[in-house]
């Protein structure tokens, strides 16, 4: 008898095309657990802090309709969206959500793109970082010291400057690749090859991490790792870089 398989909701810019892509094709891999995914999206087309508090105006809306989904998991998939507003955004987000859908008699589990990007590089022992970028550089030094907040040194970054947010989905494998390939790594425990969960990256971080031989991650593969931990399921997908693997990574206090 098969197993129900477990819902996860993710909330995510309307231009967004590349979380739906990714997410699904790294949780497939997971061994023993079957997933199926439900979106609800907030208007967005520009990565501009405008456009970002606009979008952030409509996450009740979109808590409600994956709440009326019934889905045990949920995943706030706009990295900069909560990175932007605020050092360590992502616990107020995490909880505020979470109090919505219990309001509504939901116990799903509530992640946030940020939060998982964070709990990823503690789970491989980061304390010295390089990242990757599609943002703006007044936003990507938002990241950039949101993440320096939470105990992160961040020796190295680019930033693409891509402000179009479908643009942002079309960014080449290769323009990614060199800019992480300008990046001074000497010293560098973790890679961020994609700090965006729209800038594609999936079939970039075993490459990248077998190149530059330090572990590599990106949004995507942050999120499914926090998934794939909250619901208590085995973490073993080769191929998608260390953090990925089975045993590979001991969650920090």
């Amino acid at each position: 008898m098969s197993k129900t398989p477990v819902r996860v909701g993710l909330i995510v810019p309307s231009s967004n095309v590349t979380v739906e892509t990714e997410m699904p094709r790294i949780l497939a891999r997971a061994p023993g657990t079957e997933f199926t995914f439900h979106s609800s999206r907030m208007r967005m087309k520009a990565v501009s802090p405008e456009q970002i508090r606009a979008m952030n105006a409509q996450r009740e809306r979109c808590v409600m309709e994956l709440g009326d989904a019934g889905v045990d998991v949920m995943l706030y998939a706009c990295l900069v969206a909560i990175m932007s507003t605020g050092l360590g955004a992502h616990r107020d987000a995490e909880m505020g959500v979470a109090e919505q859908l219990s309001l509504g008699g939901s116990e799903a589990k509530v992640l946030s793109s940020a939060g998982a990007l964070i709990s990823g590089l503690q789970a491989l022992g980061a304390r010295r970082i390089a990242l990757v970028t599609p943002y703006m550089r007044p936003l990507a030094q938002q990241v950039v010291d949101y993440i320096e907040a939470e105990g992160f040194e961040v020796a190295d970054w680019r930033a693409l400057e891509v402000a179009d947010n479908a643009e942002v989905g079309r960014i080449p494998g290769e323009r990614v690749m060199a800019a992480a390939r300008s990046l001074d790594l000497a010293g560098v425990d973790v890679l961020v090859i994609s700090a965006c969960v729209q800038m594609p990256s999936l079939d970039l971080v075993q490459t990248a991490e077998d190149e530059f031989g330090i572990p590599v991650i990106s949004a995507a593969t942050a999120g499914a790792y926090s998934i794939l931990r909250t619901i208590g399921a085995s973490v073993d997908i080769p191929g998608a870089g260390s953090l990925l693997l089975a045993d590979a990574s001991v969650v920090a206090s």
